[in-house]
This record gives C-alpha cells, structure tokens and sequence, in this order.
C-alpha cells in the first residue's frame, strides 16, 4: 500500500483530488446536495467538503481493493468515483498551487474514493483555532483503489447540528 500524509489549507472549507492534468471544473458541481453530502465530483476530479476553513490532516492510502469496514472510527464517511488517465493523483486545498501540490501514484483508469472525516465535533468547537495542535485538527483519511465508476454514496452522515454521528 503506498500512502501520503499532508497538512492542507482547507480554504473555502474543501481540498481537492485530481487526476493530473485534469482540466475538471468543480464550481458547478456543488449542489446543495453536494455541499450537505460533502462531495462533489466531476469527470477527472473531486472536491472533499470539510468542517473548517484551516489546514487538516490528510493521509491518503492507495489500496487494491474496497477498504476494511472500519466505519465506528470516523465521524463522516463519503464515496465518489473519477477516472484517473496520468497514473497520479494531485492532492491540494482548493487554493493551493497545482505544479507545487502533493501527488501520488494510481493504476489507470477508473477508482473509488472513501474519504472518512473524523474528529469533526473538537475542529467545529475550536473553529479557526483547531489547526493549532493535532488532536484538535479535521483528519480526513483518504482511500483509493480501482472500481468501476458509480455515484458518490453517504456511507455515514455527520449531522453537525447535534454534533451526532447517523448511519446513512
């Protein structure tokens, strides 16, 4: 399994996954739906709609096949499909510089991503103040492994209302 871990700037409260040299728009593919699902997916690229407006930890881990049901560990959990044609996938904040953002490597063709959001109620409490030490920072974990393409799924849904955890 090969993995990455960064901090990003989650600016606009999302970070961005992209097949390089994507030319994807994903203005237009946030819908309500997708704001509230916290996904939001075209072609070659998705955006991962976060709780805060600073950095989070990301740790993206490429796998063979469908992760291991680990979903008690996570506060939100969501999955999108895009078509990867480079073999590497850019990893970056949605403001972030393209040539200078993190990269890792894919088989070709279409994947699945899980990204399971975790530690949501302590990043909300502390707002702009969460990336100040990592048990109070957004962690987003990241999964990619080849699948045919299908529509993003709720997996679990966080309800920042209550601050409550509700299985989709």
């Amino acid at each position: 399994m090969d993995s990455l871990d960064v901090e990003l700037f989650a600016d606009y409260h999302q970070i961005h996954l992209s097949d390089e040299g994507s030319t994807g728009d994903l203005s237009g593919a946030w819908t309500d739906q997708a704001v509230v699902d916290r996904v939001a997916v075209v072609d070659d690229a998705m955006a991962i709609g976060t709780s805060v407006n600073v950095t989070v930890a990301v740790r993206v881990e490429v796998l063979d096949g469908p992760p291991v049901d680990d979903l008690a560990d996570y506060d939100h959990v969501v999955e999108g499909s895009m078509q990867v044609r480079s073999g590497r996938i850019v990893v970056m904040g949605c403001t972030d510089y393209e040539p200078d953002a993190a990269r890792i490597r894919v088989l070709v063709g279409p994947v699945r991503v899980r990204v399971a959001s975790g530690n949501l109620a302590e990043a909300e409490r502390l707002g702009v103040d969460s990336d100040e030490a990592p048990q109070t920072m957004e962690r987003l974990r990241v999964q990619i492994w080849p699948a045919p393409s299908e529509k993003p799924v709720v997996v679990k849904r966080w309800d920042a209302e209550s601050g409550l955890r509700q299985d989709s």
